[in-house]
């Protein structure tokens, strides 16, 4: 391929948008105003854009918790002005997820990579997981309207409860569902009662959606 060809092949696609999908891994926001992004995620901007750290509260919340939701040394970042930003997380295929007005997600802290400013979040902690994560999940819990991307290892999975989900696999769910967390004795009788596959997040209920991936996160992975 010579150079002008593949210049013109991966140079950003037009489009009026405000978040549009460059590739599968790539997300372009076209910053008009202000949105949220998981800090760390920018890889490239254009045009005149401020980055600030949230150290102080919004919506209830503390930067500290903050912290923890996106991850270990990635804290949400708010980017405002105008111009193109350009964000990824390490390779994971981005998903976007369109809210109506009072329709709400919850995201695994780690999976959260962007969110329009419109959409308001706060952080909802799940009980103790044992081995997996001895302080619980940490979750996002995103309530349109507005868009929102969410990263996953490799192309999701939706399933519809009551099902049973690995927490380390389980990067999101409908806010009309509120997870147990138990440990199946006869997975640890299988495969060894040192697993955190021992441990599951049951999902009750006929309506509503729960997303997976295939790839189990570690604990404190991003």
């Amino acid at each position: 391929m010579d150079v002008q060809r593949f210049v013109n092949e991966n140079a950003p696609e037009e489009s009026t948008e405000t978040f549009e999908l460059e590739n599968s891994k790539l997300l372009d926001i076209d910053v008009d105003g202000s949105v949220m992004t998981k800090a760390g995620a920018m890889v490239a901007y254009d045009g005149d854009l401020k980055f600030t750290g949230t150290s102080n509260a919004e919506g209830g919340l503390t930067g500290f918790i903050k912290q923890k939701a996106t991850g270990e040394g990635s804290p949400v970042m708010e980017v405002e002005g105008n111009g193109h930003l350009y964000v990824a997380d390490q390779g994971k295929r981005v998903q976007l997820l369109k809210l109506d007005g009072g329709e709400s997600i919850s995201v695994n802290g780690p999976d959260v990579l962007a969110w329009e400013n419109a959409v308001d979040y706060e952080i909802k902690t799940i009980g103790s997981i044992g081995g997996a994560a001895a302080g619980g999940l940490t979750n996002v819990y995103l309530t349109g309207p507005g868009m929102v991307a969410i990263t996953t290892h490799g192309d999701p999975l939706v399933l519809s409860p009551p099902v049973n989900t690995d927490p380390q696999a389980t990067v999101a769910w409908s806010s009309d569902l509120s997870p147990s967390i138990s440990r199946n004795t006869s997975l640890g009788d299988a495969i060894g009662t040192s697993s955190d596959e021992t441990y599951q997040m049951s999902f009750d209920g006929t309506s509503g959606f729960v997303v997976v991936q295939p790839y189990e996160e570690a604990p404190g992975e991003e």
